[in-house]
């Protein structure tokens, strides 16, 4: 039993916003109580004390859309590659390092990831993984990370035509298998979809084939409209939008997420809406692409479940939420809007989204909600209440500022340390998988 006490307490909880100095019991997966420190210390006197030493103690956060697959990326440069367009930076970037990820580089960029991971406070993510070099019993290494570190994980793998027919199969069935492995095991803390590639990727054969293999046991993860390859792919071959072509394969539905959706039409916002699916926006990776500005406030007024997500640009979700307002306000051209729509997307739908897969309560810190909890080094100089934290958290935060987190109960990074992870082992390791993927890269 653990007693994270001595800061200011923002709960997400309407019935107890915010306690100046208040503190949180933790009892197994669960949060027992949340209170003032004096009560909480007073009441449990045998619980262990984690102090947060006036600090902000809040909900961990969640990311909605990432990719593991491509952490061993980071500081890479490959010969000859000088992207002009989308497909070029898919082909000559991350088809590039996926078709070279061994199960050995899969794993270490699992550990990479869920190292950031937790120094951001981050202790849930849906991931989006890909790696041709080695198909089978892909999911199944990152889910031995994932336990072993503790981060709540919903998985699957990107299916695609890209590389041929064999390797398309694979993928198949490793979504297949695994997503069987996942209901058989009910293991709350791991999850599964079926995952898919851009549309422009996947022909209608293979649109079947995952249909049959899914047998309705879960929903999609599929990328769609990132670019405007999907919409003049499907225009040209099937003479349909690509939302249209979704809805023919039966792959929408309030299970099913979306990711990107920036070259979307309002008919094409109007069946999501009306299927229920979840669409996850990942501002920072569509900015760098170059692929254009979701419209996210026209979904929204549509009444859309939005989710934030960050393609794996970052780990840093408050990151993701602050560059989300800036380009809509860009796009846009007006200062005045954006803000509740990016703080929903991230404080109260991200946590929706995870309740569609997730059992236990996320997001809140309440009695009975899962003990995800973060400790962050933020010292406000300015008031600081329920009522604007949200300011806070888009001017004044980042991931980074997280000293302390727990995962479901469990004490995985204290005052900016890990707890029974042996961090320097693990970034050896992973030195040698990025020096091996890089060497086969660039020969």
């Amino acid at each position: 039993m653990y007693l994270l006490c001595n800061g200011k307490v923002i709960t997400r909880d309407e019935q107890n916003p915010y306690l100046d100095n208040g503190g949180v019991l933790i009892d197994g997966t669960k949060i027992l109580e949340v209170g003032t420190t004096d009560e909480l210390k007073a009441k449990y006197k045998d619980a262990q004390v984690v102090d947060a030493k006036g600090l902000v103690i809040m909900p961990a956060f969640i990311n909605a859309h990432t990719h593991i697959y491509s952490a061993l990326a980071r500081g890479l440069s490959i010969n000859g590659y000088n992207p002009n367009n989308f497909y070029e930076i898919l082909d000559g970037m991350w088809w590039n390092i996926d078709r070279k990820l061994s199960l050995k580089a899969t794993r270490a960029s699992a550990y990479a990831t869920y190292l950031d991971c937790i120094r951001n406070g981050v202790t849930t993510i849906f991931d989006h993984h890909a790696s041709f070099c080695e198909i089978p019993n892909s999911l199944f290494e990152i889910a031995d990370v994932a336990k072993e570190m503790g981060v709540r994980s919903c998985l699957c793998y990107e299916v695609s035509d890209r590389d041929g027919e064999q390797k398309c199969d694979e993928a198949i069935k490793e979504n297949a298998d695994f997503i069987r492995y996942c209901k058989d095991n009910n293991d709350d803390m791991l999850k599964a979809m079926f995952g898919m590639h851009a549309l422009f990727t996947i022909s209608d054969k293979t649109f079947e084939k995952c249909v049959k293999a899914n047998d309705n046991m879960t929903g999609y993860h599929i990328h769609i409209c990132e670019g405007t390859n999907d919409v003049i792919d499907s225009k040209e071959k099937y003479n349909m939008l690509p939302v249209e072509r979704l809805l023919k394969w039966g792959i929408l539905g309030e299970k099913t997420i979306l990711g990107h959706c920036i070259h979307v039409s309002e008919p094409e916002m109007d069946i999501i809406k009306e299927h229920n699916t979840m669409v996850v926006n990942n501002p920072q990776s569509n900015m760098g692409n170059a692929v254009g500005c979701s419209p996210i406030l026209k979904m929204y007024e549509k009444g859309i479940m939005l989710g934030l997500g960050t393609d794996a640009y970052t780990h840093d979700m408050l990151e993701s939420m602050s560059c989300a307002l800036t380009i809509q306000r860009h796009n846009a051209g007006k200062a005045n809007v954006g803000f509740s729509e990016v703080t929903d997307m991230l404080f109260k739908n991200n946590p929706k989204i995870c309740s569609r897969y997730f059992d236990g309560e996320l997001g809140v810190l309440k009695k009975g909600a899962s003990a995800d909890v973060v400790v962050m080094d933020y010292k406000p100089f300015t008031p600081f209440d329920n009522t604007n934290i949200d300011g806070h958290m888009l001017f004044g935060m980042k991931g980074r500022q997280c000293v302390t987190t727990f995962a479901n109960g469990r004490l995985l990074y204290k005052d900016r340390e890990f707890v029974g992870i042996d961090e320097e082992k693990i970034n050896a390791e992973i030195l040698e998988s990025a020096k091996d993927l890089w060497r086969k890269i660039n020969g």
